[in-house]
C-alpha cells in the first residue's frame, strides 16, 4: 500500500510544477465555464494529463476518475483513482493563494490512500488506511476544542438553487452565533488537510464530487477525527454532504445542523 501513496505524490508534486508555472504567468492562462458558474482552465487540464499518465503507467489495471473528464474503468481490478488536479480552480485564476491537487485511492468503495499537495507552500499531507497521517512525512493530528465556542470551523457551498442555498443558509447562521469563526477558503480538499493538521476544528459541506473529499477525508480519520455525513453516517461520498471533526466538535456539529437544517 505504501507503493500506491510514493506514486500518488509524485503526481501530485509532478501536477503542482505545471499549476505554479501557470500561476507566475497568470494572465495567460485560459479558462471556459463548464457550467453553473464552475470554471476549468488549461492548468486543470494539463495537471490531470500528467497525473493520469503517472498513474497508469504505474498502475496499469486500476480505473481512473477526474474532475475535468478522465474516466477510465478498471482492468481487473476494482481499484480506481480519484483525480482532483486543481481543487479551487477559481481561487487560482484570481491569484487567491489558496488551492491545491488532490488524488485518492478507492478499492471496493472504501478510501486506501488520499494525497492532497499545496505546491504554492510546498506542503505534501499524506495518509494510508490504518497508517496514519504526515505532513512532509511529520505525524499531524487533528486539534481538540471542547466547545464550539473554541472552535474554528470551514465551509463551504456549491452552486445551489434559492430553496437549498436558504437551508443550508440558515445552518451555517447557527455556527456562526455557536462557533468561534466560520471560514470559506474555496477548496475543501485543502480545508479537510488542514483539519487533519489541527489548523482548523471542524469542517462543514454539502455538494461535494467524490475527488473533492475523498483524500481529505482519510486525512481527517488518519489523523483521529471523525468524517460523517449530516446525519452521522458513512454515506458521505455518496451524498457529497460531509462533517469532519475530532470527536467532540463532530457530536456538536451535528447536533447543530439537525437542529438548524429542515428534515429530509
Amino acid at each position: 500500500m505504501s507503493s500506491f501513496v510514493t506514486i500518488a505524490s509524485r503526481a501530485a508534486r509532478a501536477a503542482g510544477e505545471i499549476i505554479v508555472h501557470g500561476a507566475r504567468d497568470l494572465h495567460r492562462v485560459q479558462s471556459r465555464s463548464k457550467g453553473d458558474r464552475d470554471l476549468v482552465s488549461e492548468v486543470d487540464l494539463r495537471a490531470e494529463a500528467r497525473i493520469v499518465e503517472i498513474l497508469g503507467e504505474a498502475f496499469p489495471e486500476h480505473g481512473i476518475r477526474g474532475e475535468e473528464g478522465t474516466a477510465r474503468a478498471p482492468g481487473g481490478s476494482q481499484a480506481e483513482w480519484l483525480v482532483d488536479p486543481l481543487d479551487g480552480t477559481r481561487n487560482f485564476l484570481h491569484g487567491y493563494p489558496f488551492y491545491c491537487v488532490s488524488i485518492a485511492l478507492l478499492d471496493q468503495g472504501r478510501i486506501e490512500c488520499g494525497v492532497v499537495y499545496d505546491p504554492l507552500r510546498g506542503e505534501l499531507f499524506e495518509a494510508t488506511r490504518g497508517r496514519g497521517a504526515k505532513l512532509n512525512d511529520h505525524r499531524i493530528r487533528v486539534g481538540e476544542s471542547n466547545t464550539l465556542a473554541e472552535a474554528l470551523i470551514s465551509t463551504g457551498s456549491p452552486p445551489v438553487s434559492v430553496k437549498t442555498a436558504r437551508a443550508m443558509g440558515n445552518a451555517l447562521l447557527g455556527l456562526h452565533c455557536s462557533a468561534a469563526g466560520v471560514r470559506q477558503s474555496g477548496s475543501s480538499a485543502l480545508d479537510l488537510a488542514h483539519l487533519a493538521a489541527g489548523r482548523v476544528n471542524g469542517f462543514v459541506h454539502f455538494g461535494l464530487q467524490p475527488w473533492d473529499s475523498a483524500a481529505g477525508a482519510l486525512l481527517v480519520q488518519e489523523a483521529g477525527g471523525l468524517v460523517t455525513d449530516f446525519h452521522g453516517g458513512p454515506g458521505f461520498l455518496e451524498s457529497g454532504e460531509l462533517v469532519a471533526a475530532s470527536p467532540r466538535i463532530s457530536r456538536l456539529l451535528l447536533a447543530s445542523l439537525g437542529e438548524n437544517l429542515p428534515a429530509a
